[in-house]
């Protein structure tokens, strides 16, 4: 399995890209750092204790940004938990930055330069905070974009190159033995799904349909696309509706064909034992 790290650095430009991320929360953390250090003395922290006030705000931020992505897959209950408190520690920082921003314009006399009302200041303030949580956002977004299909193809094969323990074929159901009408619509359906689709389709992956096959069953025992969903995205894996639709169908046509086979050879077994 290719780590996300892998992956994201197969897209052209990713690198750059995220480098100007990094620049961009680094700026803005600078400008937030400095207002609510100063915001730290004025509410009477001692000493090397205010350079601290700022990282327990908006160091909480960008940890908060990263758990939302981690728990993006958690229950509802928790991922509404860490948005409180993300959302807690934002309005923090924008109102401590706008804060110190107006009460600045306020004491400071403008003979001779540009003077801006007291909420065009506080609204331009916010933008250094607002920024940081965007960018923290922005950089792990584009660190787990998965590759292309056919990137992540060559990189599984020349991982499992390297390491010489390729994963074992997973063993797919003998349809020698089934009717031949049953054997052939399951061959079919499964062919033509896992098949590209028109212009803009692309192959199943086989890495994913490994971890599909690891899903739980649905109702009445059949492929489910929810539960297809959740354990690729288990797995740091990104997947839309379409492509769980043709996973399921192939998945389901292989479920067709086992029950097919077993069903003859219960018939064998029955017509034996007579």
């Amino acid at each position: 399995m290719t780590s996300p790290t892998t992956a994201s650095s197969a897209v052209p430009g990713t690198a750059a890209i995220r480098v100007g991320i990094a620049m961009l929360a680094a700026f803005a953390f600078a400008l937030s750092y400095d207002a609510l250090r100063q915001m730290a003395v004025a509410v009477h922290i001692r000493g090397l204790l205010t350079y601290a006030f700022p990282l327990v705000i908006d160091g909480f931020i960008a940890i908060g940004v990263g758990a939302l992505l981690m728990l993006r897959a958690a229950p509802l209950r928790s991922r509404v938990y860490v948005w409180v408190l993300v959302g807690a520690a934002t309005i923090t920082s924008i109102w401590a930055n706008a804060l110190h921003a107006v009460r600045l314009n306020q004491q400071t006399r403008h003979i001779g330069s540009l003077r801006l009302d007291d909420y065009t200041v506080g609204a331009l303030s916010a933008i250094a905070p607002l920024a940081l949580a965007g960018a923290v956002h922005l950089y792990i977004v584009i660190c787990r974009q998965p590759a292309t299909p056919e990137r992540q193809a060559h990189a599984t094969s020349s991982h499992n190159d390297d390491t010489g323990s390729p994963e074992p074929p997973q063993p797919q159901p003998d349809a020698g033995d089934v009717p031949a009408d049953v054997a052939t619509a399951s061959a079919d359906v499964a062919r033509s799904t896992a098949e590209p689709q028109g212009d803009d389709a692309s192959p199943i992956p086989d890495e994913l349909l490994s971890i599909a096959r690891t899903a739980r069953l649905g109702r009445g025992d059949r492929a489910s696309r929810r539960h297809i969903e959740d354990a690729i995205r288990a797995k740091n894996r990104t997947i839309g509706r379409a492509e769980a639709e043709r996973i399921k169908a192939i998945l389901q046509a292989e479920l067709d064909a086992a029950a097919a086979q077993r069903q003859t050879e219960g018939e064998k077994t029955s017509v034996g034992v007579r």
